[in-house]
Order: structure tokens, then C-alpha cells, then sequence
């Protein structure tokens, strides 16, 4: 992956700019739990409006899925006598 081709910037241009203009971000949340951004942005096509939720990884990359949620695990460590 070349640098730049996870921003959000480069996300909204690659699934809405090329039929769509102008495109708005029309809700951003910060879920502090699990540490996660995301954004709702919209526009407006011939076949009528069009939303896509991006989610902010840990990476900082942004992707069309949100990140997967962190596992509880359990760690041993052996016992020397």
C-alpha cells in the first residue's frame, strides 16, 4: 500500500468523488471505549443520494469496515521451582 492510500481523503475520492459532487461529511463520532473514530459522508448521484460510513483504525488508516474489537486473552507463565 503506498502511503496516503488509506486517508479518508483518498477513500472519499476512490468510492463517491468521480460521479459525485459535491460530498459532505455529515456526522462524525468518537467512541471512547473502544477508542475508535468514525464518519458518515454522503453526496448526491443520478441514482439519488448515496452514504458511506469510514472507520479509523489503530494504524490511523481509514477503511469502509470498522476495526476489529479487541479479544480478552489469558497469558501463563510457567513457574521455576
Amino acid at each position: 500500500m503506498k502511503i496516503g492510500e488509506q486517508s479518508l481523503r483518498w477513500l472519499v475520492e476512490k468510492w463517491l468523488a468521480p460521479a459525485a459532487t459535491p460530498v459532505h461529511v455529515t456526522r462524525t463520532r468518537w467512541m471512547h471505549a473502544s477508542q475508535t473514530r468514525s464518519v458518515r459522508v454522503e453526496t448526491i448521484r443520478k441514482d439519488g443520494p448515496v452514504a458511506i460510513f469510514f472507520f479509523q483504525h489503530e494504524d490511523g488508516a481509514w477503511c469502509v469496515f470498522p476495526p476489529a474489537a479487541a479479544r480478552l486473552t489469558i497469558r501463563a507463565n510457567a513457574c521455576s521451582p
